[in-house]
């Protein structure tokens, strides 16, 4: 039997249409500005940064995918796509073979610490510099909750 759609009211459908059309334009000024400014997407920037965040800047396959919520075929595309540009190197992990690793390489390292003071300019102007603290709190809370309610969806693939 098929379900009943729960249409949106009046109020639902002005705050979905209010955050589709800003995350669509942030994602696309952001990815602007890292193209212009570092010839990097904005996904590309956002591994990078993983990578860089952890110890020896490398993780593995699945936890880089999980982090950046993501699936691990993507992933691999994007790993490929970055090895290609000497930006990142996959290893084998040292004491499970069967486990691999994306490692950050010194360029690659060299490329996120040139690009990030653009991109968090980027970021405090388009959001952080409209909002106040009020706001910036909500907003997490917000985002979290959506979040936290769509990470129990996931497939089984990227858990």
């Amino acid at each position: 039997m098929e379900k009943q759609s729960r249409w949106l009211d009046e109020t639902e459908l002005r705050a979905w249409m209010a955050m589709r059309d800003c995350t669509t334009m942030l994602e696309d000024h952001l990815n602007r500005q890292l193209r212009r400014e570092a010839d990097l997407a904005h996904a590309d920037y956002s591994l990078l940064a993983h990578l860089s965040s952890h110890p020896d800047h490398l993780l593995s396959m699945s936890d880089l995918a999980e982090r950046l919520k993501i699936t691990r075929s993507r992933l691999t595309h994007a790993i490929t796509r970055l090895e290609q540009q000497g930006l990142v190197e996959r290893r084998n992990h040292p004491e499970d073979g069967r486990l691999h690793l994306a490692a950050l390489t010194a360029h690659g390292l060299g490329v996120l610490q040139d690009a990030a003071p653009g991109h968090v300019r980027a970021v405090r102007s388009a959001v952080f510099d409209k909002l106040s603290r009020q706001q910036v709190t909500e907003l997490e809370r917000i985002c979290r909750a959506i979040a936290d309610g769509l990470d129990e969806d996931l497939p089984w693939e990227r858990r």
